[in-house]
């Protein structure tokens, strides 16, 4: 796939969930689980068919890593939670715009100190390092939502669902 027109979809669908978090919604596991894993299991897949990489670029991808998933819990606690309708909900706050303005220097920092000391530009995935970041805000908003005793938001029926739905009820007919 061309690169840009992955940074592209990557970059559009982070900013996708960021506006509906600035906005709040209703917190449900598969959402909040989701993108994350989806992103960070893609970065993987990428880092894997990666060529030429060694020990000290596996060695970068991992700090790099961890730096993320720490800002990203960072970013997780300063998510105002509340429960509504009887379900959890989530809503960044300024406190968080705050968090990702620093990881995003971090990571610039980060990348750009990787790259002067010669890392292979195959292991710096974008994918992974938004989707260890957004990882690590899951995880802390997930136990703070467990901690707090509202139940989550029950999963929306996705397409397949609703078109599933409808032809059973054409066949019942």
């Amino acid at each position: 796939m061309n690169t840009w027109l992955l940074v592209t979809i990557i970059a559009v669908a982070a900013v996708a969930v960021v506006v509906k978090r600035l906005i709040g919604e209703p917190v449900n596991v598969r959402d909040l689980f989701g993108p994350p894993v989806v992103l960070a299991a893609l970065g993987v897949w990428l880092l894997l068919e990666a060529e030429d990489l060694n020990g000290a670029d596996v060695g970068w991808v991992v700090g790099g890593c961890l730096i993320g998933l720490g800002l990203g819990a960072l970013r997780g606690g300063t998510v105002a939670l509340s429960t509504r309708n009887g379900v959890l909900h989530q809503r960044y706050t300024g406190r968080t715009f705050l968090v990702i303005v620093v990881a995003f220097l971090a990571s610039a920092l980060y990348g750009l100190l990787a790259r002067e000391l010669g890392m292979h530009e195959d292991a710096r995935p974008l994918n992974l390092s938004i989707g260890v970041g957004f990882l690590g805000e899951a995880l802390v908003i997930g136990y703070r939502g467990l901690r707090a005793g509202a139940p989550f938001a029950p999963e929306k029926p996705g397409l397949l669902d609703r078109y599933g739905e409808r032809i059973d009820r054409l066949t019942r007919r």
